[in-house]
C-alpha cells in the first residue's frame, strides 16, 4: 500500500524546494506552477488545481502571504491565515508543493522555479499572465484552466456579508417594541 505525503511536508521554503525541482529536473519530471490566494477553498479553485496537475509530473502552488492579499483583496482579507491555507492547499492529492511569496506577483517565484508548464485561471488574458514570456522563452508552455460558473472567493465572501446584514437587520426588527 502506497502512503501520501502529509500536507506539512509539501509547504516548503523556496531554496529547498530549488534542490528538489534539480533532482526531478535531471529525472525529466514536467514541473507545473500555479499561484493565487486561495482564501476559501471551492470548486473552482478544485478544477483549477486538477488542471495544472494534469499537465506535468509535479504540481507547485505559489500561495500569496497575508500582507500580499491584504495589498490586493482590502483589509478584511484574507479569511483563514497563511498557514492554514497552506495546509489546505497541500493536502490536496494533486499538489505536490506549497510555497509563498509576498509580492504582488509571483515573479520572482517563476524567475527561481523556471516552470516547464504555467498554468492560470481563463478570468486571465494570455499576454497578462505573470511569468508567460519566461516560461515560453525556455520553451515552456501557459495553460488557461477552465473556470467554475459563480465560484470565487470574492462572491462568498460578499453572500456571507449579505446573509450577515440581513441577519442584524432581522434581529434589530423583531427586537423593536
Amino acid at each position: 500500500m502506497s502512503r501520501t505525503r502529509s500536507a506539512h511536508s509539501k509547504v516548503i521554503e523556496l531554496a529547498p524546494l530549488l534542490d528538489v525541482l534539480d533532482f526531478e529536473r535531471h529525472a525529466g519530471a514536467t514541473i507545473v506552477f500555479t499561484n493565487g490566494c486561495f482564501d476559501l477553498l471551492h470548486a473552482g479553485h478544485l478544477g483549477l488545481l486538477e488542471t495544472a496537475a494534469a499537465q506535468g509530473d509535479h504540481l507547485i502552488v505559489g500561495l500569496n502571504g497575508d500582507a500580499s492579499i491584504q495589498r490586493l483583496k482590502g483589509q478584511d482579507r484574507p479569511v483563514m491565515p497563511f498557514a492554514e491555507r497552506a495546509l489546505v492547499l497541500a493536502g490536496l492529492e494533486s499538489v505536490d508543493w506549497v510555497v509563498g511569496f509576498d509580492e504582488e506577483t509571483p515573479l520572482r517565484l517563476i524567475e527561481s522555479i523556471q516552470p516547464d508548464v504555467l498554468v492560470k485561471g481563463a478570468d486571465w488574458p494570455v499576454e497578462r499572465i505573470v511569468g508567460r514570456e519566461l516560461v515560453e522563452a525556455r520553451g515552456g508552455r501557459v495553460v488557461t484552466a477552465a473556470l467554475v460558473e459563480g465560484r470565487s472567493t470574492s462572491r462568498i465572501v460578499e453572500r456571507m456579508r449579505s446573509r450577515r446584514i440581513r441577519a442584524i437587520r432581522g434581529r434589530r426588527r423583531s427586537a423593536r417594541p
